[in-house]
């Protein structure tokens, strides 16, 4: 009788009559509909719930749900719909492989200098001049001790060798604590639970397990783990900062502002509220995909959108966006939908210029000093290669009074390279790049030791 008695109202309105007819599986609402309604604030919000459901007991209805016993905790129905609202989850971005922290790490500019640096010195040290141009060139300070023309290609090799074991070290550093903060986050969301009723009894079930249509109580302390509108209040208030920067607290309540949004913490009061937009549909979900996570279900729903972009050539889906523009919903949708290629793209511009890695306070700020303590090691080092090579040019040139020949040429380049060495290696040991990789790996060992604890 009960399910009965939903369906005649659900479908008992003649200005809802088009929307009715696409609405997602049985129910008297869809998903892009309650998006919409989760976009609007306070007195806005109020106006489109009286105008298009009379109240929020007639959203419970069209959602096919009791205000008071909750969903039945039927498993079909629990699937179904999850299967038309989506599920409480957010993916998280898709962690980087092995050998793509590999090519991070080899993005670092003194490794660079490096590898140039032993690839130019490996090369020249194969190199033989013709016999007699050893003494046509002159005796130089630095010049090669006996047996080191022959064993010169050890200085290349060992430089190289020496990037290969930073490079790996870096990577493995980077790839074994993202293994570790994924492992310990998800040990986290399985263990939080949220109050809800089902079947007229007050339930704790999984974050992970809510979903639209669920009757949620809210209390003093709880983050929300879901987008809902308030059923019953009782001087609530909700910290909402963490999605609008607002500081001061917002009162909730039936006949002002009754939308609770994902991710804000209650501050005062206790409440119920009815589950409208989960996971990635829910706001703070919209945000996380803005930002690049959740994007394997973005891809799923971009092949979704592509199909209805062929659709929409033929002029199909026009009149169903005249059922849906009410109040210009279909408007404020489309960023957030990306069913245009220019948001799209914009989306795409977005998430290029967004930080590749998050930096904690700690590391941020000995990055700086190494930043620092780098610059007065690049000053040091190229004022010994400039002392050097002047060193060699004016004992060469000036003392010897050695005339500049044309075979003797490859051997100066491979002077001008060792010295360039060595002024790199002052620079590498200037640069305390021990300081940030000493921070990840306290971090790495920290967190490891607060999972087995």
């Amino acid at each position: 009788m009960g399910d009965m008695a939903n369906n005649s109202v659900s479908y008992s309105g003649v200005k809802n009559s088009l929307k009715e007819a696409n609405h997602d599986g049985d129910f008297g609402i869809t998903l892009a509909e309650l998006r919409a309604l989760m976009e609007l604030r306070s007195t806005d919000a109020l106006r489109k719930i009286q105008e298009s459901y009379g109240d929020v007991y007639g959203i419970c209805t069209r959602l096919k749900t009791s205000p008071n016993e909750g969903l039945s905790g039927n498993p079909a129905d629990i699937e179904r719909r999850e299967a038309v609202f989506g599920k409480n989850f957010i993916p998280p971005k898709k962690p980087k492989t092995f050998l793509q922290l590999v090519w991070e790490a080899l993005q670092d500019v003194t490794l660079i200098i490096l590898e140039i640096a032993a690839i130019v010195s490996l090369g020249l040290s194969f190199y033989q001049p013709p016999e007699g141009d050893n003494a046509l060139c002159g005796e130089v300070s630095v010049g090669e001790e006996e047996g080191e023309g022959e064993t010169g290609w050890i200085e290349g090799a060992a430089i190289l060798l020496s990037v290969v074991c930073v490079v790996l070290v870096t990577a493995f550093n980077d790839w074994s604590k993202e293994k570790q903060f994924r492992g310990l986050q998800s040990r986290i969301e399985q263990e939080q639970k949220f109050t809800v009723i089902r079947g007229g009894q007050v339930i704790q079930i999984p974050v992970a397990d809510i979903t639209v249509g669920d009757i949620a109580q809210v209390k003093y302390g709880d983050l929300l783990p879901a987008d809902g509108i308030l059923i019953q209040g009782n001087d609530l208030k909700i910290d909402e900062s963490s999605l609008t920067g607002e500081s001061d607290h917002v009162k909730k309540s039936l006949d002002k502002d009754p939308l609770l949004l994902s991710g804000t913490h209650v501050m005062e009061g206790s409440g119920r509220m009815v589950v409208t937009a989960v996971g990635i549909n829910s706001q703070t979900g919209i945000i996380f995909t803005l930002l690049g996570a959740g994007g394997e279900e973005e891809e799923k729903k971009d092949e979704k959108k592509k199909e209805k972009k062929n659709k929409k050539q033929d002029g199909a889906i026009e009149n169903r966006n005249k059922a849906k523009a009410q109040d210009g919903a279909a408007m404020e949708m489309q960023p957030l939908k990306s069913e245009e290629g220019g948001d799209g793209d914009e989306k795409d511009k977005k998430k290029a210029n967004l930080p590749k890695k998050e930096k904690s306070v700690l590391q941020g700020k000995l990055t700086k000093l190494a930043v620092q303590i780098g610059k007065a090691g690049l000053l040091m080092s190229a004022i010994t290669v400039i002392i050097l090579v002047l060193y060699f040019v004016i004992d060469t040139f000036w003392v010897q009074k050695r005339p500049w020949l044309a075979e003797c040429t490859p051997i100066y380049i491979q002077y001008f390279v060792k010295f360039f060495i060595i002024g790199v290696t002052v620079l590498v040991v200037a640069v305390p790049e021990g300081l940030p990789l000493a921070v990840t790996i306290s971090l790495a060992y920290s967190v490891k030791v607060s999972r087995n604890g």
